[in-house]
C-alpha cells in the first residue's frame, strides 16, 4: 500500500487520536492507509489480532470513511466486524468485552466537516501519542504492502445490547426511583444509547435532538460550552425535571445540569461520582486530572480513598489507570472511566451512578451538590498566542520571581498554586490556542485573578 505524505499525517495524528477535515486533511485513501498500519502494529504489538471491531458515529463521511479502515484491515488478512453506528463507548466496551482491536470513525465535538479516528487494542488498551500512534504513523508514512495470500473476511455484529446490560451493572437498578430526565442528544449518538440504556428503567425521559443527524442541525455536540446547554435548561425548567443530561457528538461525555437549570462542572460530576465508587469500592485509588478543583482530592480524602493527579488525555489516564489500580478516574472536561469498563470512559455510565446516588439521597441535585462546591472556577478560557509554549515559559519566570513562594509544575503545561488561588495553562493538542484555568474562593477572586493572569500572557 503506498505511503501517505508524512505532513498529511502531521496535520492530522493528535496525542489521542486522528482527526481533521474531510475530505482536504482526512480522506478515504489515508483512512484505508491507517487502517492497514492500525492493523500490523496490532499485529506487531500483541502478536494477537484475528479481527478488528469498526464502529462509526453518525457523520456524513462516517460510513464511507469506516469501509476504507475496513479494507485496510482486510489487506492485512485480518477479519472485520462491523458495529455500525455506536457511541465511542460502546466501542471501547466492545473491544474489552470481545478482547478484540477496535477503532471508531468520529470527530467527537467537532463541526461537521471533521471526522477522525479512536483506537484501542485488545482489552480496550489506549493508542494515544505514547502507546502507539507514533508507530502507527511511521508505518503508515512508509506504506504497509498487503501480505500474501488470503484476505480477511467481514461480518457485522451488535454490542448495544451487551454494552446496556453492562452499564446497568454499575448500579442497583431496584433503588431507582421515578426521575424526570432531559437529556439533549444533540443530533449525536447519544440519540441510539440512552433510549437503549434508560428502557425498563423507572425514569421518565425526555430527549432533546433524538435524530442521528451529524451536521448537527440544531446546536454544536459541544455541551463544555455553556452556551450548547441552553436548549437543555430551559427544558428542565418546561418540564420541571429532576435532571438534565447534555451529551457530545459520540456520547462518551455528559454534563449535568440540576432541576434549577444551574450547570454542573465536570469537577462537581468528579467528585460526587467519587464519593460513590468509594462507598463502593472502600480505600481506593481514584484520579484526577490536573484542572479537576482542589475540592476533588479533598472529597477523595475525606471518604477514605488516595486521590492521584494526572496530565489531561483519556490515554494517559488509562495508563494511569492501569498502573495504580484506581477504581475510578474523573476529568474536568466531563470524562469518567471506570476500571469495571476496561478504564475507558463513559458519559452515560456516570450519569447513571449520579442518578442512583438522587435515588438514594431522595435530595434534589440542587441539594446533592451542596457540600460538593468549596471553589469558584473561571471555566476554560483560551488565548490566541504566537507561541504557547513561549509564552508558557515566560509566564513561568514571571511568577517564579513576583511570587517565589508558589508552588509550580510542568506535569501539564504550567500550574501555578498560590495557595488561595491556582491557575493552569496549557497548550491545545487540536488547536493552536493556550487554555486557561484557574479556581479561588469567590467569583469576585476569581475574576480579579484571571485579568491578573490574561494580562501577563498579553505581555509575555
Amino acid at each position: 500500500m503506498t505511503g501517505i505524505d508524512p505532513a498529511r499525517l502531521d496535520a492530522v495524528v493528535k496525542a489521542y487520536d486522528i482527526r481533521g477535515t474531510v475530505p482536504d486533511q482526512l480522506d478515504a485513501a489515508m483512512v484505508e492507509g491507517l487502517g492497514a498500519a492500525f492493523t500490523r502494529f496490532a499485529l506487531d504489538e500483541g502478536g494477537r489480532c484475528d479481527r478488528v471491531l469498526i464502529g462509526h458515529d453518525m457523520r456524513p463521511t462516517g460510513g464511507e470513511l469506516s469501509a476504507a479502515f475496513a479494507r485496510g484491515v482486510l489487506s492485512q488478512g485480518v477479519d472485520v466486524v462491523h458495529l455500525g453506528l455506536c457511541s465511542t463507548d460502546e466501542l471501547f466496551f466492545a473491544a474489552g468485552h470481545f478482547d478484540a482491536p477496535a477503532a471508531q470513525l468520529t470527530a467527537s465535538h467537532n463541526p461537521a466537516r471533521y471526522n477522525g479516528i479512536k483506537l484501542a487494542l485488545a482489552g480496550a488498551r489506549p493508542v494515544g501519542e505514547d502507546s502507539g500512534l507514533g508507530t502507527i504513523k511511521e508505518l503508515a508514512v512508509a506504506g504497509v504492502p498487503p501480505v500474501d495470500g488470503p484476505k480477511g473476511s467481514e461480518s457485522s455484529d451488535d454490542a448495544l445490547g451487551a454494552f446496556t446490560a453492562h452499564v446497568h451493572s454499575f448500579v442497583d437498578t431496584s433503588v431507582l426511583r421515578p426521575l424526570k430526565i432531559v437529556a439533549d442528544t444533540a443530533n449525536g449518538m447519544g440519540g441510539l444509547i440512552v433510549p437503549a440504556v434508560f428502557a425498563g428503567l423507572p425514569f421518565e425521559v425526555d430527549i432533546l435532538y433524538p435524530e442521528l443527524d451529524g451536521t448537527f442541525p440544531n446546536h454544536p455536540a459541544d455541551p463544555i460550552q455553556p452556551e450548547n446547554q441552553r436548549d437543555l435548561q430551559a427544558r428542565v425548567l418546561e418540564l420541571g425535571a429532576d435532571v438534565g443530561l447534555a451529551f457530545d457528538g459520540d456520547a462518551d461525555r455528559v454534563f449535568l445540569v440540576d432541576d434549577t437549570a444551574t450547570l454542573v462542572s465536570g469537577s462537581l460530576t468528579t467528585a460526587i461520582v467519587a464519593k460513590v465508587m468509594l462507598a463502593k469500592n472502600p480505600g481506593a485509588t481514584i484520579l484526577h486530572n490536573l484542572i479537576c478543583s482542589k475540592a476533588v482530592p479533598e472529597i477523595i480524602r475525606e471518604n477514605g480513598g488516595t486521590p492521584v493527579r494526572t496530565r489531561v488525555g483519556h490515554s494517559l489516564i488509562k495508563k494511569v489507570m492501569a498502573e495504580t489500580g484506581a477504581a475510578f478516574g474523573g476529568e474536568h472536561s466531563g470524562h469518567y472511566y471506570f476500571r469495571d469498563n476496561y478504564r475507558a470512559d463513559s458519559g452515560i455510565i456516570a450519569a447513571l451512578v449520579v442518578l442512583e446516588e438522587l435515588s438514594r439521597s431522595g435530595q434534589k441535585l440542587s441539594e446533592l451538590r451542596k457540600p460538593f462546591e468549596r471553589y469558584a472556577d473561571s471555566g476554560e478560557i483560551n488565548f490566541e498566542v504566537p507561541s504557547p509554549r513561549d509564552t508558557i515559559d515566560r509566564i513561568a519566570e514571571r511568577y517564579a520571581t513576583a511570587h517565589p513562594e508558589a508552588a509550580q509544575d510542568r506535569l501539564d503545561g504550567l500550574t501555578v498554586d498560590l495557595g488561595a488561588w491556582w491557575f493552569n495553562l496549557r497548550p491545545s493538542n487540536t488547536e493552536p490556542l493556550l487554555r486557561l484555568n484557574l479556581e479561588a474562593p469567590t467569583a469576585a477572586d476569581v475574576a480579579a485573578r484571571v485579568a491578573e493572569v490574561e494580562a501577563a500572557i498579553r505581555e509575555a
